[in-house]
């Protein structure tokens, strides 16, 4: 298998989706320049009909991504900055989440909407969110959150596949990282499929986005004092393999839930709830969560960076768990 990039495995998984399905095209702010990294070589393969520059209005070609799934296209719709979403908040949460039910079914939405993220870079409050915790609350999205550059690819071709409406979030804190992935055209990672990235019986490590790497590393620190932690990244958060995860919890009965996102109301939150009522009897200590504060991104490095999910804080937050 090729060695490739995290945003190799973006740009092949639309390359081939595109090459395979007449239906699906892609459209963004500056798409035609891959002014992120993403669409390196689309344009010049596909032509301006099928990779389309739009205006700076997210509200408008996100309605427009959802008006052509309605009539049978399949629009890969990328927001610049994950959190310019917020501009187009009407268009995601009245339209495109609830459409199909509205309808009775008569109406799909085959929409994937591709959203950059750039935290821990001095990008400051309004560029630096990482908005799966809000969209997690809204019933008819699915949400894919790929870690490494296989996922990159198997989730995106997924998403694309899909009936319905998917968001997959692109941490470019991973952008850079390698790893074998298949140049199959048909290789896919379904949606709602955890990855037990290391095995171990003391505790569990659920982890998503920048900090599964984090988590792993960590993992191996614990190993060293014979702690010996599951790690496992769920992929996608909705659908969530919840089997996989409290298997792991009442195998090892603890858990340290990783989260860039803020604390309040984050998929973190989310998922001590649901190990706290399912996993009640087996847990052996209080669930653990390693997750930002709930304070606005500043933009100096030096004061935005510590808020952040770190090694120390998952080993810390492990050591507390673990009595």
């Amino acid at each position: 298998m090729p060695t490739i990039t995290y945003l190799e495995g973006v740009i092949a998984a639309q390359r081939e989706e595109m090459e395979r399905d007449p239906s699906v095209f892609l459209m963004g702010e500056d798409v035609t320049w891959n002014i992120q990294g993403t669409t390196k070589g689309l344009v010049e393969q596909f032509g301006p009909e099928r990779v389309r520059d739009t205006p700076i209005s997210e509200a408008g070609f996100l309605g427009a991504g959802a008006g052509a799934a309605m009539v049978g296209m399949r629009p890969v719709v990328e927001i610049l900055m994950a959190p310019f979403l917020y501009v187009a908040f009407d268009q995601l949460v009245s339209i495109i989440a609830k459409s199909t039910y509205l309808y009775g079914g008569q109406a799909s939405l085959p929409l994937t909407i591709r959203l950059p993220l750039f935290y821990g870079g001095g990008n400051a409050a309004q560029h630096s969110d990482r908005p799966w915790s809000t969209v997690m609350t809204i019933p008819g999205l699915k949400i894919a959150i790929p870690s490494t550059a296989t996922d990159a690819k198997g989730l995106l071709k997924s998403a694309i596949r899909s009936n319905d409406p998917v968001l997959v979030f692109e941490d470019a804190n991973c952008w850079s990282s390698r790893g074998e992935v298949p140049d199959d055209d048909d290789f896919l990672i379904p949606l709602g499929q955890a990855n037990v990235l290391r095995t171990g019986a003391d505790v569990t490590i659920v982890a998503i986005a920048s900090t599964v790497k984090m988590a792993q590393d960590a993992a191996k620190q614990l190993a060293e004092d014979g702690i010996q932690a599951e790690v496992i990244d769920p992929r996608t958060i909705n659908p969530l393999d919840k089997d996989t995860i409290l298997d792991s919890v009442r195998k090892t009965g603890r858990l340290v839930a990783v989260d860039p996102a803020h604390r309040m109301g984050s998929f973190a939150s989310e998922l001590s709830a649901i190990v706290a009522q399912e996993c009640f009897w087996d847990l052996q200590a209080p669930v653990e969560r390693v997750t930002t504060p709930h304070t606005h991104i500043p933009f100096a490095r030096e004061m935005e960076r510590p808020l952040y999910p770190n090694v120390d804080k998952i080993v810390a937050a492990v050591r507390r768990t673990m009595g």
